[in-house]
């Protein structure tokens, strides 16, 4: 036998196991350890990066798939999801209630008295009104656009509009309006050419949207029954918008304008209209002389559209300038013009509906 077959395993000779057969020819090879070979399972590569080894250990393998453990140290386990709702939060008025009710009242106290006891003293009330309104809103021009509405003969001519208004009715009213306009027109010519355009345009605008339809107040004032005729006014306009924030804040789903002003809802304009109208309808029977209750109804009607249309045309002006108030004078309620943005453009509908119901004077 040659020698060499002593030192090949058993089976060499008719070509050995399929282990032996599989295993290269290497001394160092150890084909008892091919025999208890095995093939290693197939596991998909997780990233184990973030945690060591005592952690690995701790959750009883090295990859999330094998442990249960998250692939990360420092992500938590996921909880149970709960399945218990959240309790319903209440809804919250965006301002603060306790001072504008506070300052309302004050307010309301002041024109009030000033209404039936002088004449003469309301109408210096809204002339302050108005010059602080412009002040405001020239402010906030200057502020976030860079436009110089000339403030000095805006708030002169805005007091002498309101008096002339008192004193000779429609026709003083636009012969202010048009002598304040000129007035701008001359005072910016003061300052250098650059951006006079926009600026006599915004004090143009200024003059009328303040001042001229602040004379219609004062118009109300003049007739006979005049204080009845403001505090209609005033009553009708403060009744809409508290029909409107209220039914909106407990009802409201619907947006009445999103892109100008997302708290609006329909529902809120539907509570303006009936408190308004239901307001309108027993002022013009109790207040108003010669006035009936159907009358009222159509001017609360009338009062609720031009309330919610001056209240969107102000929120316009804002989103314009990115400001959420014209000031912060008045607690609670922001600035005069914050105020000011239903009354405006309601004074000239209340005062053509009274005249065309019960005359002018």
């Amino acid at each position: 036998m040659n020698d060499s077959s002593w030192g090949a395993p058993q089976g060499a000779g008719y070509g050995g196991t399929p282990e032996m057969r599989a295993a290269p020819v290497d001394p160092a090879y150890d084909v008892h350890d091919a025999q208890h070979t095995r093939p290693m399972p197939i596991v998909p590569d997780v990233p184990d990066a973030g945690r060591d080894a005592d952690d690995r250990d701790d959750r009883g393998g090295g990859a999330a798939g094998l442990g249960g453990g998250p692939p990360y140290r420092d992500e938590k386990p996921q909880e149970p999801m709960s399945t218990a709702q959240p309790p319903p939060q209440k809804k919250r008025a965006g301002r603060d209630l306790r001072a504008a009710i506070g300052v309302g009242v004050g307010l309301g106290a002041v024109i009030v008295a000033s209404l039936f006891i002088v004449k003469a003293v309301f109408i210096g009330v809204v002339a302050v009104a108005v010059v602080v309104g412009l002040w405001e809103l020239t402010s906030r021009l200057q502020e976030r656009k860079g436009i110089k509405a000339p403030l000095v003969p805006l708030a002169i001519g805005g007091a002498a509009m309101v008096v002339a208004g008192y004193v000779r009715g429609a026709e003083g009213a636009w012969v202010a309006m048009a002598l304040t306009a000129l007035a701008v027109l001359v005072w910016r010519m003061t300052e250098p050419p650059e951006g006079y355009l926009k600026d006599v345009t915004a004090g143009v605008f200024a003059a009328f949207y303040v001042p001229f339809l602040a004379t219609f107040v004062a118009m109300l004032l003049s007739a006979d029954d005049g204080p009845q005729r403001v505090l209609t006014f005033l009553l009708l306009t403060v009744v809409s918008d508290t029909g409107a924030y209220a039914v909106g804040w407990r009802f409201g789903k619907h947006k009445l304008a999103p892109r100008i002003s997302p708290g609006k809802t329909r529902e809120g304009l539907f509570g303006a209209v009936a408190f308004a109208m239901v307001a309108g309808g027993l002022c013009m029977q109790f207040l108003i002389d010669d006035g009936t209750w159907w009358q009222g109804l159509l001017l609360g009607l009338a009062v609720a559209a031009s309330a919610t249309l001056g209240d969107l045309g102000e929120s316009m002006i804002k989103r314009d300038l990115g400001i959420k108030d014209m000031g912060t004078l008045l607690p609670g309620h922001g600035g005069i013009m914050d105020r000011l943005d239903s009354l405006l453009p309601t004074a000239p509908v209340v005062w053509l509906l009274l005249v065309l119901f019960v005359g002018s004077s």
